[in-house]
Protein backbone atom coordinates (compact mmCIF):
# COMPACT_ATOMS: atom_id res chain seq x y z
CA UNK A 1 0.00 0.00 0.00
CA UNK A 2 2.83 2.38 0.74
CA UNK A 3 4.60 1.62 -2.63
CA UNK A 4 1.50 2.38 -4.34
CA UNK A 5 1.28 5.79 -2.46
CA UNK A 6 4.71 6.32 -3.21
CA UNK A 7 4.13 5.94 -7.08
CA UNK A 8 1.09 8.10 -6.58
CA UNK A 9 2.25 10.67 -5.00
CA UNK A 10 6.02 11.06 -7.24
CA UNK A 11 2.95 10.82 -10.59
CA UNK A 12 1.17 13.49 -9.53
CA UNK A 13 4.26 15.33 -8.14
CA UNK A 14 5.92 15.54 -12.08
CA UNK A 15 2.43 15.25 -13.31
CA UNK A 16 1.92 18.72 -11.95
CA UNK A 17 4.92 20.14 -13.80
CA UNK A 18 3.72 19.25 -16.53
CA UNK A 19 0.57 20.28 -16.42
CA UNK A 20 1.58 23.80 -15.35
CA UNK A 21 4.35 24.12 -18.30
CA UNK A 22 1.76 22.98 -20.63
CA UNK A 23 -0.92 25.73 -18.96
CA UNK A 24 1.33 28.71 -19.92
CA UNK A 25 2.35 27.49 -23.32
CA UNK A 26 -1.43 27.07 -24.06
CA UNK A 27 -2.03 30.33 -22.45
CA UNK A 28 0.13 32.03 -24.87
CA UNK A 29 -0.77 29.78 -28.10
CA UNK A 30 -5.11 30.54 -27.15
CA UNK A 31 -4.39 34.06 -27.85
CA UNK A 32 -1.36 34.65 -29.91
CA UNK A 33 -1.53 31.08 -32.01
CA UNK A 34 2.25 31.27 -30.91
CA UNK A 35 4.34 27.95 -29.38
CA UNK A 36 6.73 30.16 -27.02
CA UNK A 37 9.64 27.68 -27.21
CA UNK A 38 10.92 30.67 -24.88
CA UNK A 39 8.98 29.61 -22.05
CA UNK A 40 11.81 26.90 -20.52
CA UNK A 41 14.06 29.73 -20.52
CA UNK A 42 11.87 31.99 -18.60
CA UNK A 43 11.71 29.12 -16.19
CA UNK A 44 15.58 29.37 -15.46
CA UNK A 45 15.95 33.11 -15.52
CA UNK A 46 13.36 33.14 -12.51
CA UNK A 47 14.98 30.84 -10.91
CA UNK A 48 18.51 32.60 -11.37
CA UNK A 49 16.80 36.02 -10.24
CA UNK A 50 17.57 34.19 -6.69
CA UNK A 51 21.52 35.10 -6.99
CA UNK A 52 20.82 38.83 -8.28
CA UNK A 53 22.99 40.68 -5.32
CA UNK A 54 20.63 42.28 -3.61
CA UNK A 55 18.27 39.48 -3.03
CA UNK A 56 21.00 37.26 -1.71
CA UNK A 57 18.88 34.68 -1.18
CA UNK A 58 21.44 32.19 -1.07
CA UNK A 59 23.29 32.61 2.48
CA UNK A 60 19.99 33.96 3.99
CA UNK A 61 16.79 32.67 3.13
CA UNK A 62 14.03 33.44 5.58
CA UNK A 63 16.81 35.77 7.84
CA UNK A 64 17.86 38.30 5.63
CA UNK A 65 16.65 40.41 2.85
CA UNK A 66 13.95 38.33 1.61
CA UNK A 67 11.84 35.97 3.76
CA UNK A 68 9.97 32.98 1.98
CA UNK A 69 6.41 34.80 2.05
CA UNK A 70 8.50 37.42 -0.17
CA UNK A 71 10.87 35.33 -2.34
CA UNK A 72 8.12 33.61 -3.59
CA UNK A 73 5.91 36.76 -4.83
CA UNK A 74 9.25 38.26 -6.03
CA UNK A 75 9.97 35.17 -8.35
CA UNK A 76 6.90 35.27 -9.74
CA UNK A 77 7.00 38.77 -10.80
CA UNK A 78 10.21 38.12 -12.13
CA UNK A 79 8.63 35.31 -14.69
CA UNK A 80 5.49 37.77 -15.18
CA UNK A 81 7.96 40.71 -15.89
CA UNK A 82 9.96 39.00 -18.18
CA UNK A 83 7.69 37.30 -20.33
CA UNK A 84 5.49 40.86 -20.78
CA UNK A 85 8.85 42.80 -21.60
CA UNK A 86 8.90 39.85 -24.57
CA UNK A 87 6.03 40.05 -25.22
CA UNK A 88 6.68 44.32 -25.44
CA UNK A 89 9.89 44.28 -27.37
CA UNK A 90 9.74 41.19 -29.24
CA UNK A 91 6.65 39.60 -29.94
CA UNK A 92 4.39 42.60 -30.04
CA UNK A 93 6.52 43.29 -33.75
CA UNK A 94 5.53 39.93 -35.02
CA UNK A 95 1.64 40.07 -34.54
CA UNK A 96 0.74 39.88 -37.82
CA UNK A 97 3.82 37.93 -39.56
CA UNK A 98 3.17 33.95 -40.13
CA UNK A 99 3.09 31.00 -37.15
CA UNK A 100 6.59 30.00 -38.52
CA UNK A 101 8.29 33.82 -38.28
CA UNK A 102 6.79 33.73 -34.32
CA UNK A 103 7.77 30.36 -33.76
CA UNK A 104 11.77 31.14 -34.73
CA UNK A 105 11.40 34.38 -32.94
CA UNK A 106 10.61 32.39 -29.72
CA UNK A 107 13.47 30.13 -30.46
CA UNK A 108 15.80 33.21 -31.00
CA UNK A 109 14.54 35.03 -27.50
CA UNK A 110 15.52 31.67 -25.68
CA UNK A 111 18.60 31.73 -26.82
CA UNK A 112 19.06 35.02 -25.64
CA UNK A 113 17.80 35.05 -22.67
CA UNK A 114 20.21 31.56 -22.24
CA UNK A 115 23.26 32.98 -23.20
CA UNK A 116 22.61 36.14 -21.29
CA UNK A 117 22.73 33.62 -17.93
CA UNK A 118 25.67 32.30 -19.36
CA UNK A 119 27.37 35.70 -19.44
CA UNK A 120 26.54 36.42 -16.23
CA UNK A 121 26.56 33.15 -14.04
CA UNK A 122 28.34 30.56 -16.50
CA UNK A 123 26.79 27.13 -17.19
CA UNK A 124 28.13 25.16 -13.69
CA UNK A 125 25.23 24.85 -11.85
CA UNK A 126 24.53 27.30 -8.83
CA UNK A 127 24.04 25.99 -5.34
CA UNK A 128 21.34 27.65 -3.68
CA UNK A 129 19.42 27.41 -0.47
CA UNK A 130 15.88 27.42 -1.08
CA UNK A 131 13.59 26.50 1.84
CA UNK A 132 15.44 23.26 2.55
CA UNK A 133 12.72 22.41 5.46
CA UNK A 134 10.56 21.26 2.60
CA UNK A 135 13.09 18.34 2.13
CA UNK A 136 11.83 16.70 5.00
CA UNK A 137 9.42 14.10 4.81
CA UNK A 138 5.97 13.57 6.16
CA UNK A 139 4.56 10.27 6.30
CA UNK A 140 0.84 9.33 5.13
CA UNK A 141 -0.92 6.69 5.18
CA UNK A 142 2.41 4.55 5.87
CA UNK A 143 4.32 5.89 3.45
CA UNK A 144 7.36 8.91 3.51
CA UNK A 145 6.41 11.58 1.32
CA UNK A 146 8.34 14.49 0.46
CA UNK A 147 6.56 17.31 1.68
CA UNK A 148 7.66 19.33 -1.30
CA UNK A 149 5.84 16.79 -3.08
CA UNK A 150 2.44 17.53 -1.06
CA UNK A 151 2.98 21.07 -1.51
CA UNK A 152 3.57 21.13 -5.23
CA UNK A 153 0.58 19.05 -5.55
CA UNK A 154 -1.61 20.92 -2.94
CA UNK A 155 -0.02 24.35 -4.61
CA UNK A 156 -0.79 22.64 -8.51
CA UNK A 157 -4.72 22.29 -7.45
CA UNK A 158 -5.05 25.59 -5.99
CA UNK A 159 -3.22 27.40 -8.83
CA UNK A 160 -5.94 25.22 -11.68
CA UNK A 161 -8.84 25.85 -9.62
CA UNK A 162 -7.62 29.80 -8.92
CA UNK A 163 -7.11 30.37 -12.77
CA UNK A 164 -10.48 28.23 -13.82
CA UNK A 165 -12.21 30.58 -11.43
CA UNK A 166 -10.03 33.59 -12.75
CA UNK A 167 -10.99 32.44 -16.76
CA UNK A 168 -14.80 32.18 -15.75
CA UNK A 169 -15.90 34.54 -13.13
CA UNK A 170 -13.76 37.93 -13.82
CA UNK A 171 -14.18 40.35 -17.37
CA UNK A 172 -10.23 39.93 -18.04
CA UNK A 173 -10.60 36.46 -17.88
CA UNK A 174 -13.80 36.19 -20.43
CA UNK A 175 -12.24 38.62 -22.61
CA UNK A 176 -9.27 36.42 -22.33
CA UNK A 177 -11.44 33.12 -23.20
CA UNK A 178 -13.27 35.42 -26.24
CA UNK A 179 -9.81 35.78 -27.42
CA UNK A 180 -8.87 32.16 -27.51
CA UNK A 181 -11.79 31.64 -29.08
CA UNK A 182 -11.73 33.68 -32.10
CA UNK A 183 -9.25 37.18 -31.32
CA UNK A 184 -10.74 38.77 -34.63
CA UNK A 185 -14.21 38.89 -33.72
CA UNK A 186 -13.52 39.79 -29.89
CA UNK A 187 -11.47 42.64 -31.03
CA UNK A 188 -14.48 43.69 -33.27
CA UNK A 189 -17.17 43.50 -29.97
CA UNK A 190 -14.38 45.82 -27.75
CA UNK A 191 -11.82 43.19 -26.23
CA UNK A 192 -8.38 44.54 -26.01
CA UNK A 193 -5.79 43.18 -27.63
CA UNK A 194 -2.59 44.55 -25.89
CA UNK A 195 -4.31 43.82 -22.70
CA UNK A 196 -5.41 40.72 -23.18
CA UNK A 197 -2.28 39.97 -24.93
CA UNK A 198 -0.08 41.11 -21.79
CA UNK A 199 -2.18 39.30 -19.37
CA UNK A 200 -1.71 36.25 -20.76
CA UNK A 201 2.00 36.42 -20.96
CA UNK A 202 1.98 37.73 -17.43
CA UNK A 203 0.50 34.48 -16.33
CA UNK A 204 1.99 32.57 -18.55
CA UNK A 205 5.77 34.11 -17.11
CA UNK A 206 4.35 33.19 -13.56
CA UNK A 207 3.38 29.72 -14.12
CA UNK A 208 7.09 29.48 -15.47
CA UNK A 209 8.20 30.81 -12.13
CA UNK A 210 6.24 28.60 -10.04
CA UNK A 211 7.74 25.45 -12.09
CA UNK A 212 11.32 27.06 -11.28
CA UNK A 213 10.73 27.34 -7.68
CA UNK A 214 9.63 24.13 -7.79
CA UNK A 215 12.62 22.52 -9.39
CA UNK A 216 15.02 24.72 -7.41
CA UNK A 217 13.67 23.35 -4.11
CA UNK A 218 13.98 20.03 -5.73
CA UNK A 219 17.84 20.30 -6.69
CA UNK A 220 19.06 22.94 -4.72
CA UNK A 221 20.64 23.95 -7.61
CA UNK A 222 19.67 27.11 -10.46
CA UNK A 223 21.07 25.88 -13.76
CA UNK A 224 21.22 27.08 -16.94
CA UNK A 225 19.28 24.07 -18.98
CA UNK A 226 16.83 23.19 -16.11
CA UNK A 227 14.17 24.28 -17.85
CA UNK A 228 14.57 22.48 -21.17
CA UNK A 229 13.21 19.52 -20.26
CA UNK A 230 10.15 20.14 -19.03
CA UNK A 231 9.57 23.02 -21.80
CA UNK A 232 9.92 19.62 -23.58
CA UNK A 233 7.69 17.73 -21.90
CA UNK A 234 4.78 20.87 -21.69
CA UNK A 235 4.89 21.33 -25.48
CA UNK A 236 4.00 17.87 -26.06
CA UNK A 237 1.11 17.70 -22.89
CA UNK A 238 -0.21 21.11 -24.86
CA UNK A 239 0.02 18.62 -27.95
CA UNK A 240 -1.74 15.63 -26.80
CA UNK A 241 -4.22 17.88 -25.03
CA UNK A 242 -5.02 19.50 -28.06
CA UNK A 243 -3.81 22.66 -28.97
CA UNK A 244 -5.95 25.64 -27.71
CA UNK A 245 -7.29 23.43 -24.72
CA UNK A 246 -6.33 24.25 -21.51
CA UNK A 247 -7.91 21.37 -19.61
CA UNK A 248 -6.70 19.39 -22.57
CA UNK A 249 -2.95 20.74 -21.47
CA UNK A 250 -3.67 19.96 -17.87
CA UNK A 251 -4.71 16.07 -18.77
CA UNK A 252 -2.01 15.44 -20.73
CA UNK A 253 0.77 16.85 -18.39
CA UNK A 254 -0.89 14.76 -15.56
CA UNK A 255 -1.07 11.85 -18.35
CA UNK A 256 2.60 12.29 -18.89
CA UNK A 257 3.92 12.62 -15.25
CA UNK A 258 2.17 9.11 -14.81
CA UNK A 259 3.18 7.12 -17.74
CA UNK A 260 7.03 8.73 -16.93
CA UNK A 261 6.57 7.38 -12.86
CA UNK A 262 5.05 3.87 -13.81
CA UNK A 263 7.00 3.06 -16.57
CA UNK A 264 10.10 4.10 -14.73
CA UNK A 265 8.92 1.32 -12.16
CA UNK A 266 7.81 -1.40 -14.29
CA UNK A 267 10.37 -1.50 -17.15
CA UNK A 268 13.09 -3.86 -16.55
CA UNK A 269 15.91 -2.36 -14.60
CA UNK A 270 18.00 -2.67 -17.69
CA UNK A 271 15.43 -0.42 -19.90
CA UNK A 272 14.80 2.36 -17.47
CA UNK A 273 17.67 4.51 -18.86
CA UNK A 274 15.49 4.34 -22.25
CA UNK A 275 12.21 5.38 -20.23
CA UNK A 276 11.77 8.50 -22.02
CA UNK A 277 11.99 6.05 -25.61
CA UNK A 278 8.84 4.97 -24.63
CA UNK A 279 6.97 7.71 -23.33
CA UNK A 280 7.84 9.29 -26.83
CA UNK A 281 6.48 5.85 -28.20
CA UNK A 282 3.42 6.41 -26.66
CA UNK A 283 2.65 9.63 -27.35
CA UNK A 284 3.36 8.59 -31.33
CA UNK A 285 0.85 6.35 -30.70
CA UNK A 286 -1.71 8.68 -28.83
CA UNK A 287 -1.48 11.31 -32.01
CA UNK A 288 -1.63 8.58 -34.55
CA UNK A 289 -5.14 7.35 -33.28
CA UNK A 290 -6.10 11.11 -32.53
CA UNK A 291 -4.05 13.48 -34.34
CA UNK A 292 -6.02 16.59 -32.90
CA UNK A 293 -5.04 15.99 -29.50
CA UNK A 294 -7.41 14.72 -26.49
CA UNK A 295 -9.37 17.54 -26.43
CA UNK A 296 -9.46 20.06 -29.11
CA UNK A 297 -9.71 23.49 -28.57
CA UNK A 298 -11.81 25.24 -30.90
CA UNK A 299 -9.88 27.72 -34.00
CA UNK A 300 -6.86 25.89 -33.93
CA UNK A 301 -6.85 24.92 -37.69
CA UNK A 302 -3.62 27.64 -38.00
CA UNK A 303 -0.84 24.94 -36.15
CA UNK A 304 2.54 25.98 -35.79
Amino acid sequence: MSAILQILFDALSLGSLYALGALGIALIFGVMRLVNFAHGDVIAFSIFALLWPSVDVVARVGAGNLPWFLLIPFVLAVGAGLSVLAELTVFRRFRNASPATMMIASFALGFVIRYFLLMLYSSRPKSISLLPALSQPVEILGARIPLLQVITILATVAILFGLTSFLRRTRFGLEMRAAAENFTMARMLGVRANRVIMGAFALSGALAAAIGLILGSQTGTADIQMGANVMLMAFIATVIGGLGSLPGAVIAGFLLGAASVVMQVTLPIDARPFRDAFVYGAVIAILIVRPQGLLSGRGTKERV
